[in-house]
């Protein structure tokens, strides 16, 4: 048996080599990671953002606050007791990070002081909530989180 010995212009060049094969398959493997954004049109969003604020802090002076909750059939928004019969009408949005396609969103028109969503149109996953609604001409804004794991 004979002893195949490298120079050390081989053993650099080998590791070279290694080096450039692992960021070749980084490349590749980061290539085909799903990256979803929050919003297609974020410029847009970010530029009108001042205008959640102003509701958020709306939100903010209310006496109570939104209430969510859920049970194993429904997701329930228990609006603020000074709403009682007043008619609220704005937008509801369950933001999923995991997946776009989780997201649901549904527009809001009601004089109840309590909103269900069904818990069959949303996944067994964690919920950002993220309420614009409307009484008597006035904008508010509630953000909130929800675990909606079985």
């Amino acid at each position: 048996m004979t002893n195949l010995k490298l120079g050390w212009g081989w053993n650099i060049t080998l590791l070279y080599s290694f080096f450039a094969a692992m960021i070749i398959m980084l490349v590749v493997a980061s290539s085909k990671q799903q990256v979803d954004l929050v919003s297609t049109d974020y410029y847009k969003d970010e530029i009108a953002y001042q205008h959640v604020l102003d509701a958020g802090k709306n939100q903010a002076q209310l006496a109570g606050s939104v209430v969510v909750h859920a049970n194993e059939q429904q997701v329930f928004l228990d609006f603020p007791a000074e709403f009682n019969t007043l008619i609220k009408s704005g937008q509801l949005q369950f933001y999923a990070a995991a997946n776009k396609n989780w997201d649901y969103s549904l527009p809001i028109n009601t004089g109840e002081n309590t909103l269900s969503v069904p818990r069959s149109k949303l996944q067994n996953t964690r919920y950002v909530i993220k309420l614009s609604y409307t009484v008597n001409g006035k904008e508010y804004y509630y953000e909130s989180t929800i675990d909606l794991h079985a």
